[in-house]
């Protein structure tokens, strides 16, 4: 029987932005591969009323066209009008206007089995009102910022915590996730873990001295890859770096902090140990990893972040702090560490390496975390043993089993 699936997703990545939400793109590419099953997307793209929509940031995505083929999916770039540094609490009201007549349409040449919303917002919000006027199910799923952020939100906590009431399922992308979900007032009993992919065959041990020679670099390299905002805390390991004479700092990443981080790597007399790279395009990432002795990302909060996976994949240890699912991936394989460094809990699966530490989000603690990795030699098999139940593959059949429920096509468990 053909399930036949609308993805509903503000997250997902086009020809100016290719790394955008590129994980939901590979994940509905996964679904689309499976035999019967039909993937289309509706991608939305906020753009401002004129003159604002004359911006640069909005005048490429304008260029966009409304339905192309990405990758072997059809998708559809509607636009919705937005206000920007205004909010998002217009967002589900403009967005809903203006997708559903498209939407309309689509289910009625082929109609629809189950809404997947990749986004709590706006998307839920959306997938909600779209699900009232097909009469079709749909899910969210839960990935961040989106519980930790518009969850709590003034503006549009209300909107999420009803998106999520009124979900035939819910996802969580870890358990940390699911439980914050419960923690805001969603019914545990909807949510699933479904934990996100990462390519194993592109992201991969490399030879380590090849890799530097390739950004010219030599000795330590410490790599962090993120958006440049504040919830990543990038401005830590500037800090750190002080307390680490040898090492060189890669950003990976785009964002509205650049400046800023510029100016305090001047400050501190490291400006020329960091290098800002900027946005780095996907199919050069594995090469990036493979360069850094350590992969470095002290957030505020994450789900399960990508950049975890994608290092751990090519074999290169992780300093993260305890947030999100990072102790579904590192406690029973590498070590916590107090604010001092000092070794809490011992590591029991990389003997005489570290495959990640959990690290508090101070720079005098990842001073101290990272001085102590950079003289270790890991085993770099043995860490990427640790993402290898990560597989896209596993990821798509966790959900199509998933969204079949949903849909009445296969019987709950």
């Amino acid at each position: 029987m053909t399930l036949r699936i609308l993805t509903l997703s503000t997250l997902f990545p086009d020809m100016t932005r290719p790394n955008f939400g590129i994980f939901v793109e590979r994940q509905a590419r996964e679904l689309a591969s499976r035999e019967g099953i039909e993937v289309t997307v509706v991608a939305p793209l906020g753009i401002p009323p004129w003159p604002l929509s004359r911006h640069s940031r909005y005048a490429s995505l304008l260029r966009l066209p409304v339905e192309e083929r990405w990758r072997d999916l059809t998708v559809h770039r509607p636009r919705f009008p937005v206000i920007p540094r205004v909010g998002g609490a217009l967002h589900v009201v403009n967005m809903t206007r203006a997708i559903l007549p498209l939407v309309r349409r689509l289910h009625e040449k082929a109609p629809f089995d189950v809404i997947d919303a990749s986004f709590f917002y706006p998307d839920g919000p959306v997938a909600q009102r779209l699900s009232r006027k097909l009469g079709i199910p749909y899910s969210v799923k839960a990935r961040g910022a989106d519980i930790h952020y518009w969850g709590r939100n003034a503006a549009t906590r209300k909107a999420v915590l009803a998106a999520g009431k009124g979900a035939a399922g819910l996802l969580a992308v870890s358990e940390a996730m699911k439980r914050s979900m419960i923690a805001l007032g969603m019914d545990g009993e909807k949510i699933r873990v479904h934990y996100t992919g990462v390519d194993l065959d592109r992201f991969a041990p490399q030879d380590r001295t090849a890799a530097k020679a390739h950004f010219g670099v030599t000795g330590p390299v410490i790599l962090s890859v993120g958006a440049l905002i504040p919830r990543k805390g990038q401005d830590l390991l500037i800090r750190a770096l002080p307390a680490l004479p040898t090492a060189m700092l890669l950003l990976a990443g785009q964002g509205p902090e650049r400046s800023a981080l510029e100016q305090l790597a001047e400050e501190l007399g490291v400006g020329n140990r960091v290098g800002l790279l900027g946005t780095v395009p996907h199919d050069h990432l594995p090469i990036l990893y493979n360069a850094a002795d350590v992969m470095a990302l002290p957030s505020a909060s994450e789900g399960l972040a990508n950049a975890w996976l994608q290092a751990m994949a090519c074999g290169t240890p992780i300093a993260i702090t305890d947030v999100g699912g990072a102790r579904e991936l590192l406690i029973d394989a590498g070590s916590a560490l107090d604010g001092k460094g000092t070794a809490l809990v011992p590591n029991d699966v990389c003997p005489g390496s570290e495959a990640g530490i959990l690290v508090e989000r101070t720079s005098d603690a990842f001073a101290s975390a990272l001085g102590k990795m950079l003289v270790q030699t890991p085993d770099r098999i043995a860490i990427r043993k640790r993402a290898m139940r990560f597989t896209w593959a596993a990821n798509g059949d966790a959900l199509v089993n998933y969204l079949r429920e949903l849909a009445g096509q296969l019987t709950s468990r």
